[in-house]
């Protein structure tokens, strides 16, 4: 016993007091460490969220700077729009019914021509002689056919001679007609009035039969074809004005009406075929073009509308910052945005109607909805007047 306490305590020589241990020496030293830390570790935390309180608070007292405008009530009319392509009233490309050699070409290409214009004829080469042989032929039998007709009135003939001759003459005549026509097959007619495209072939050129020679379009009227899908054709009906747009010309809007709607809807895209007629005059439309046509359906009925940039569209919803006016603690009147979530419906130029959650009058957001939150204070600038229109006119620079 004496033995282990020695160990455990140690005298001071010099002043012969105990000493503690070193091991609770190094204790003492670590546990003093570790409450400046936490001491250290605490004090930080406190100072961050001290900053962090002042930041928001600074961000927080700053305004927004935004634009407003007032939603309105206003007639609007229901648009049926569809796209389609351009066709010509007629069109066909031309091409020759037999081959041969291009002998002579009568048009330039992009030339409008009238209906019965000859535009190209191949070489005749012995056609001309092979018909002339023919009516040599035809007249030879009808010569004898009238005097074998005179020789049976006198009974010089049998009747079955006559009727021989009189096939003869009629099979004469059948190949001086067949001829004819294969000499007409050599010469490409115009089959109508209209524009023609580019030539595709040249003098010379040997040409085989159903080779395309030139495209040939009747410009005016034009024709739009566009489907409209089965619920909307109570709304359509022939005579019905359409409007045409396409992108060769933003500015311009082509008047047009119904002419005709298919029989059937089309068993697998449930689609209608609907085709209007367009006047042309200046030939501006070409067949082929991609356009968009819009039809006016239903009667016109009143709805709230607001510029489309006053909403802020997400995959959970449609948004809208509403204004509200109040006081602040001094008693100065002060704007705040409210998010307000909204049903949108069609689109006009510049404006969307709002179908469900805004009333007339109400004030909303249409520029600065980046730096909102629901409740920020705002402070309010409409010097600068954002688009608001129906029908927009783009503006030459």
């Amino acid at each position: 016993m004496t033995s282990l306490s020695t160990r455990a305590v140690t005298t001071d020589p010099t002043s012969g007091r105990q000493r503690p241990p070193r091991t609770f020496l190094r204790l003492l030293v670590m546990l003093l460490i570790v409450a400046l830390l936490a001491a250290a570790l605490i004090g930080f935390h406190v100072f961050k969220g001290n900053v962090l309180k002042k930041v928001t608070a600074g961000i927080q007292s700053q305004q927004a700077t935004v634009s407003t405008t007032s939603a309105i009530a206003q007639a609007w009319q229901p648009i049926l729009t569809a796209v389609g392509s351009l066709r010509a009233s007629k069109g066909t490309d031309l091409s020759m019914e037999t081959g041969g050699v291009i002998d002579e070409i009568h048009f330039d290409s992009g030339r409008d021509v009238a209906a019965g214009t000859v535009l190209l004829r191949l070489r005749p080469n012995d056609d001309l002689a092979k018909l002339e042989q023919l009516k040599s032929n035809a007249d030879l039998d009808e010569i004898t056919y009238k005097r074998d007709l005179q020789q049976l009135a006198v009974q010089g003939v049998a009747q079955s001679t006559v009727d021989t001759d009189a096939g003869n003459l009629r099979g004469a005549r059948a190949q001086v007609t067949a001829q004819q026509a294969l000499m007409r097959e050599k010469t490409l007619i115009a089959p109508f009035a209209g524009r023609l495209g580019v030539r595709q072939v040249d003098v010379g050129q040997y040409l085989p039969a159903g080779t395309i020679v030139v495209t040939l379009q009747a410009l005016d009227p034009m024709f739009l074809d566009f489907y409209v899908p089965q619920q909307a054709v109570g709304q359509l009906s022939v005579g019905q004005a359409v409007s045409l747009s396409v992108d060769a010309y933003p500015d311009k809007t082509f008047i047009g009406k119904v002419t005709s709607m298919n029989s059937k809807v089309d068993a697998s895209s449930r689609m209608l075929q609907i085709r209007a007629s367009f006047e042309n005059r200046d030939g501006l439309l070409l067949p082929g073009m991609f356009a968009t046509a819009s039809v006016a359906s239903g009667a016109p009925r009143s709805l709230v509308t607001i510029p489309q940039t006053a909403v802020a569209y997400n995959p959970y919803g449609s948004l809208v910052y509403v204004i509200q006016s109040g006081r602040d603690a001094q008693g100065k009147r002060q704007a705040s945005v409210r998010q307000q979530v909204v049903t949108t419906g069609e689109t006009r130029g510049d404006q969307v109607s709002i179908m469900k959650g805004l009333n007339p009058g109400d004030e909303v957001v249409t520029a600065g909805q980046l730096k909102l939150h629901n409740g920020a204070f705002v402070q309010i600038d409409n010097s600068v007047k954002l688009p608001d229109d129906a029908a927009p006119v783009p503006q030459d620079h």
